[in-house]
């Protein structure tokens, strides 16, 4: 449990204690806080990244994959020297060079019925990075029956969209009940993406994560907001 900040990380953390809104006891909240992060992909790496700079205390990542060439056009915390490693390996390595005073916890393991409750326990709050819109579906009811914040962002093409689900709802399901394919967030093997469009959704999933913890503002609930970066536009849908 952190009661007070070192020298050292009154100074890291500098700028996010001038904010009045968070200050240094919402740096506190953050460094005693543990997330969970499914998915070290293009969205769960970069969120991974953000978390790990702002202090998050523990941080948990699960994800089954190695480190593709075809994974270095967006997923950012990897480099040629990971071709071939577990994603969980890599981004830990990672995350401990962007901040060593953070916990990782790393998951090798497919996300799946049998562990998705224990291993979502763990945490305080959930994000979801896959590409997979099953794995959303299983990360956003299990979520909701543990009374789990949780953050569910997806990309396609030049889109990308993200909502935060609190634990009264409503839930991933309030929004796409029975059609995946019509969530618009099919793997991007399939669909293709532009690199950047990733990297904008994880620095909201990120920034989501960081006002829940610190209590900080309004979180984007009972809404679904989407970008449009090919033609710069933001559209919202309520539930």
């Amino acid at each position: 449990m952190v009661s007070n900040l070192t020298n050292e990380q009154l100074i890291r953390h500098s700028r996010t204690i001038a904010l009045p809104e968070i200050g240094t006891e919402g740096v506190m909240r953050l460094m005693n806080a543990s997330v969970l992060i499914v998915g070290a992909g293009a969205l769960g790496c970069i969120t991974a990244m953000y978390l790990a700079a702002a202090g998050i205390g523990r941080i948990g990542i699960v994800d089954f994959d190695t480190v593709g060439l075809s994974n270095l056009q967006r997923q950012l915390a990897y480099t040629e020297d990971d071709l071939g490693r577990p994603k969980v390996q890599a981004l830990e390595t990672k995350l401990r060079a962007v901040n060593p005073d953070v916990r990782i916890e790393s998951y090798n393991t497919v996300l799946t019925h049998a562990n998705a409750s224990e291993l979502l326990s763990r945490y305080d709050i959930i994000i979801e990075g896959s590409d997979n819109p099953a794995t959303k579906y299983l990360v956003s009811d299990t979520a909701y029956t543990l009374q789990r914040p949780c953050i569910i962002g997806g990309v396609r093409g030049f889109v990308g969209q993200i909502t935060t689900q609190l634990p009264d709802g409503p839930t991933y399901r309030d929004f796409f009940p029975d059609l995946p394919e019509a969530c618009g967030l099919t793997p991007c093997s399939a669909t293709g993406v532009l690199g950047p469009v990733p990297g904008l959704i994880a620095s909201l999933q990120a920034t989501e994560a960081i006002k829940l913890l610190t209590d900080t503002g309004h979180p984007l609930t009972g809404r679904l907001l989407q970008i449009d970066t090919l033609t710069m536009r933001l559209s919202e849908l309520s539930d």
